[in-house]
């Protein structure tokens, strides 16, 4: 009897963690928060500056060591021109990668086709206050800077569903 209450709650327990790694999930109320960050250039930069005119916003919190980050926002990048054209959307890449690695972000950035506004986050500050504990992370913000839905990880076609719920948050 003891070892089928551990293997439930073991499975209870591995349910909840998967959950979390490949979820969409919605979220109530939580608005972007003011944090410092920095441009590519190294300039600060605060996220109070995040607005997209009352149109959607996706942030998008990745890092250069992560296939999983580069292949979303690359999927992303292929049909980004036609979803600002229907939404207004604006993506918004967060580099997660740490002092060490930072450096690289220009560079591995201007080898791609990204038409994003990227910035850097060296030290966690900005991850941490999404809570944010792994990447690839997304969030699409609404017209009021208020979170209203997120995902981890990423699958192709995950695309698609997040471009659903742009056009429902642009009202198309």
């Amino acid at each position: 009897m003891k070892i089928i209450k551990n293997i439930t709650r073991g499975f209870l327990l591995l349910a909840i963690v998967l959950t979390g790694f490949n979820s969409y999930g919605q979220l109530s109320g939580l608005k972007i928060p003011l944090v410092k960050i920095k441009t590519m250039d190294g300039t600060a930069f605060s996220t109070d500056s995040i607005v997209n005119d009352g149109k959607p916003i996706i942030i998008s919190f990745w890092a250069t060591w992560c296939k999983p980050c580069v292949n979303e926002l690359n999927s992303i990048a292929e049909v980004y021109k036609d979803w600002q054209a229907e939404t207004g959307v604006k993506l918004i890449a967060i580099s997660i990668d740490d002092a060490r690695t930072s450096t690289s972000v220009k560079p591995f950035v201007n080898g791609k086709d990204w038409d994003y506004e990227v910035y850097l986050d060296p030290n966690g500050d900005f991850k941490r206050a999404m809570n944010v504990n792994t990447v690839p992370h997304t969030f699409l913000i609404d017209s009021t800077r208020t979170v209203t839905h997120q995902h981890t990880s990423f699958s192709p076609g995950d695309e698609d569903k997040l471009y659903e719920l742009v056009k429902a948050a642009a009202g198309k």
